[in-house]
């Protein structure tokens, strides 16, 4: 989804610190966006091997306050939000009621009665419509927040190392903090922070959520401590690569509003289990079609990759489309190429041999189990 080319354009509050370090900006849902700047597959490769400092702030941000505010959000998601504890965070899905998935989400519980969700920039309108929608019989409330703050993320082997020394930032057993938690901090004694150890790159890493004017303030101090322990700043396009590698989705290529979640890997995402009824539910219970295509991992040999919408056939010659790819690169960290596909049921087994049409040349693929990269745990 991508909002409509009369839309005025947006800036993040550090789009001048962007401009200064000489980036390339791309359009991404009405914002002005760093894609790059230096080359891709160096801040590829400075995400896996120190850190990559990232700006985000084109995320959404929609706070659910209330007595009953975890109730509202087990009605309104597919997860069971009201059982995370204080400074947890959950991945969960905005389900449409015929059982597509209209957004995916991070949820963080920021206190007994308040629960921060970040959606995807494009979508920022639509969750926060159908958040204080699904969440009016309940006893809370519902408020879009993304204007008020700003979001960057420090990611790869080096971001604890980094951050923990950054002078100004204030946080008690960052070292502690497991992932998909999060908790309070302070800037320079006085503004207050939400860092979070999550992230979108498949390394080690930490989201800080803080005011907009403070913004560059910490992203030019994290820059400097990090400027001898390689990290780099990094763009949307290396952003992108990261994912990939790790097996993540994102919304509108591997999600959309058609598309069930156990036919994207994540049916483990709807707790079913949960007491009453959630939006999805009926639909979630009766599946998705009978002919509903299944998401895969692809794997091929040489440097010609398969990108989005290309597709994929069983045989190397003649035949109808059995997929089509969602997302595909050359693996800058791998060094060949990989693909997310959907492809029909009958194809998906690990092993499954299959081509793709590059630009009119089918290439050998294989099946492959997802996540294509997994980072070594400590």
């Amino acid at each position: 989804m991508t909002e409509s080319s009369s839309t005025p354009e947006r800036y993040s509050p550090l789009h001048a610190i962007h401009v200064a370090a000489g980036a390339s900006f791309t359009d991404f849902a009405g914002w002005q966006m760093p894609v790059r700047y230096s080359s891709d597959l160096a801040e590829h490769h400075a995400v896996r091997t120190a850190a990559g400092l990232f700006d985000l702030s084109h995320m959404a941000e929609i706070l659910v306050i209330g007595p009953e505010a975890g109730d509202a959000l087990d009605y309104a998601l597919a997860g069971r939000l009201s059982a995370i504890a204080v400074g947890q965070a959950k991945y969960s899905l905005l389900l449409a009621r015929t059982g597509g998935i209209l957004d995916d989400l991070v949820v963080y519980r920021t206190g007994e009665d308040r629960f921060l969700v970040v959606a995807n920039a494009a979508n920022r309108e639509l969750v926060a419509r159908e958040l204080l929608d699904r969440a009016s019989p309940f006893d809370c409330e519902v408020f879009d927040e993304s204007d008020d703050i700003a979001l960057i993320a420090i990611q790869g082997p080096r971001s604890l190392e980094i951050l923990d020394q950054t002078v100004g930032i204030g946080v008690d057993g960052l070292a502690e903090l497991g992932y998909y938690r999060a908790r309070s901090g302070h800037y320079e004694d006085v503004h207050e922070l939400l860092i979070a150890r999550t992230g979108y790159t498949g390394e080690d890493g930490f989201e800080i959520y803080c005011a907009p004017d403070i913004a560059p303030a910490i992203w030019e101090a994290l820059a400097e401590t990090g400027a001898g322990s390689g990290l780099v700043p990094a763009g949307l396009a290396s952003r992108d690569t990261l994912r990939l590698e790790a097996g993540m989705p994102l919304y509108g290529h591997e999600l959309d509003q058609h598309t069930f979640p156990v036919s994207a890997g994540l049916g483990r995402v709807v707790a079913l289990a949960k007491e009453g009824d959630f939006v999805g539910r009926a639909a979630i219970e009766a599946g998705p079609p009978a002919d509903a295509r299944v998401l895969v991992g692809l794997s091929a040999e040489g440097k010609r990759a398969g990108r989005a919408d290309y597709s994929v056939y069983c045989s190397a010659e003649g035949g109808d489309p059995v997929g089509r790819i969602t997302s595909g690169a050359l693996s800058p960290t791998l060094g060949h190429p990989i693909a997310m596909a959907f492809v029909d049921a009958a194809h998906s087994a690990v092993g499954s041999p299959l081509f793709i049409d590059v630009r009119g040349t089918r290439i050998d693929a294989t099946v492959v189990p997802l996540p294509f990269y997994k980072r070594e745990s400590k």
